[in-house]
């Protein structure tokens, strides 16, 4: 999905009466460290350990883009990021992150947020959009790099950096 400064990959999208739920899997095994604002989250397989991008980042991005898509109030969308692979969550994490229960936090919503003209409109601008790109994969990847690699622009918010320096040090 196209944004201002590259594009958002959405895993799933679950449109519903109760609001729209993005839904970022993760299949991965082992022992997961992570904490809510941490860059990187850790994952502890067979004693060796690797680091991933914290998808509650991920998604927060995910939510500003389909957001913008939409034209809608991001108050609309959820978030959840499901692990998926045989896997133990380590430390507290938020609610809406999960290895089990999707089902169940999903139907936890009781707020009427969507008429069906909303999730008419939600749904045929989605598949008007799914129908007629031509973003790949590739294409994704190459906006990803560009993005975190550039020194010319702000990852976050695309502006212009401005070189400073520093008054001591």
């Amino acid at each position: 999905m196209p944004s201002h400064n590259g594009t958002a990959q959405i895993d799933h999208l679950i449109v519903s009466k109760y609001g729209l739920f993005i839904v970022e899997t993760k299949n991965i095994k082992g022992w997961i460290f992570g904490d809510e604002r941490a860059v990187q989250w850790t994952q502890s397989l067979y004693g060796k350990k690797f680091r991933f991008q914290n998808p509650l980042r991920q998604t927060y991005r995910q939510k500003k883009v389909l957001s913008e898509f939409l034209n809608i109030d991001e108050r609309l969308i959820k978030t959840v990021v499901y692990f998926s692979g045989d896997c133990s969550l380590r430390t507290p994490l938020p609610s809406n992150v999960m290895n089990s229960g999707l089902g169940r936090y999903i139907k936890s919503f009781r707020v009427l947020e969507l008429d069906s003209n909303d999730e008419q409109y939600i749904i045929q601008s989605i598949q008007a959009y799914v129908s007629t790109t031509t973003l790949t994969t590739r294409d994704h990847v190459n906006s990803l790099k560009h993005r975190h690699n550039s020194t010319l622009y702000c990852p976050r918010c695309s502006s212009a950096l401005v070189k400073r320096v520093a008054q001591s040090g």
